[in-house]
């Protein structure tokens, strides 16, 4: 097994892609491997969907969506099982994976101003370097130079298998709604008029639909390994 990359090499890794791709299970072992933080930047657009929906605060009203925002703490802490999310103090990790979320939480992350708001904080996060970040516009708009960034993807049909095979058996959905709700969240994300979802230029593809996880993790981590040696 290949070990973590030398202290003095750290980089910023960029994982970028559609819902159900894998992308945060991939970006956590591949911090883990590579001893670097994890930030799930989902997880950050998801707490601001929890905290607005139990304020009963609609993605349609940005203008109190965006005052709302500006008392909200969002803290991403790493734990046993990847990371701990908190907003104003209260652990929300297991309510932002709810399928009420997934419906709404690209209503809410289309709003200009809450996207440039949590990306500055996402750059703050990696000003140090050594970071695995992912999400939907990390190479090409919150993370620009990062030195390894990947757009990860797998059939719609793939993606909602994985999806389904993590949800709670309360979350009454069928598989065929299910795609149906990948589909047209991928539209939204994809049309959005501000960062919308797009494949960095100069990212690596990586079809995942019939990699194992642990070979998408290898080829990430061989892709950091390549940049390092390049700097030597």
């Amino acid at each position: 097994m290949r070990q973590g990359l030398e202290h003095s090499g750290k980089m910023n890794i960029a994982i970028d892609g559609p819902a159900g791709a894998g992308k945060s299970t991939i970006a956590r072992l591949v911090a883990k491997r590579l001893g670097y933080v994890y930030v799930d930047t989902g997880a950050m657009y998801r707490a601001v969907t929890w905290h607005m929906l139990e304020r009963n605060i609609d993605p349609e009203n940005t203008v109190e969506v965006l005052q709302e925002a500006q008392n909200l703490v969002i803290e991403l802490i790493p734990d046993e099982e990847g990371q701990k999310v908190l907003a104003n103090e209260v652990d929300v990790t297991a309510d932002i994976r709810s399928l009420a979320i997934n419906r709404i939480v690209s209503r809410y992350a289309q709003i200009e101003g809450l996207r440039v708001k949590l990306a500055a904080l996402q750059r703050q996060m990696a000003l140090r370097k050594g970071v695995v970040m992912d999400g939907r516009d990390i190479g090409t708009h919150v993370l620009p130079d990062a030195e390894v960034k990947v757009f990860m993807t797998a059939t719609v049909q793939e993606r909602a298998r994985r999806r389904y095979a993590e949800m709670n058996a309360s979350e009454s959905i069928t598989l065929e709604q299910l795609e149906r709700e990948i589909a047209a969240r991928d539209q939204l994300d994809e049309q959005r008029e501000f960062s919308p979802l797009v494949c960095a230029e100069d990212a690596t593809v990586l079809d995942t639909t019939l990699m194992p996880i642990e070979e998408v993790v290898e080829s990430i981590i061989a892709m950091a390994q390549s940049v390092q040696s390049g700097r030597v």
